[in-house]
């Protein structure tokens, strides 16, 4: 969808991601990141050891990034079992993510995504173009390789 109309929902705040600190931010500011931002959707649970591993190595690469100046946010997505886990795992992560609550749009983005297993990372353009499922392997090259895309990573 364009725009990245997934990340909606219905109704008041439908259109909302939360940071760490319990702040709002819209959707429609990651669109408006332009065309060269990438949108990484981040799907993890604090109960999954891959995941817990996985979680810094993404930290280092998203905080090297942002330090280039470079236009990149990522959303978490969680997979845990309760909001005390997410606030927990949340609380270790820089980036945004989807309010808990917002379970029904959590299954739903798995679908869209085809999340068969976590940790699964997506790179997205801020249009909602899909770039790559293979998130990972593009975190694995290092952040001199943003945006990741197929030229960056065939240099990689």
């Amino acid at each position: 969808q364009p725009n990245l109309e997934f990340l909606k929902r219905d109704g008041e705040g439908g259109d909302e991601l939360v940071d760490k600190s319990g702040g709002k931010r819209k959707v429609d500011e990651l669109v408006a990141m332009g065309g060269d931002a990438i949108i990484g959707l981040y799907f993890s649970g604090h109960w999954c050891g891959p995941c817990r591993g996985f979680t810094p190595v993404l930290a280092k690469c998203y905080e090297e990034v942002k330090a280039a100046g470079k236009p990149f946010e990522i959303i978490f997505v969680s997979s845990d079992r309760g909001e005390a886990e997410f606030a927990e795992y949340f609380g270790e992560m820089p980036w945004l993510a989807l309010p808990f609550e917002e379970r029904s749009l959590k299954e739903g983005l798995s679908g869209i995504f085809e999340v068969q297993g976590i940790p699964f990372f997506v790179l997205l353009k801020a249009d909602g173009t899909l770039i790559s499922k293979e998130g990972r392997d593009a975190v694995s090259v290092g952040a001199e390789f943003f945006p990741w895309d197929e030229e960056s990573m065939a240099r990689g």
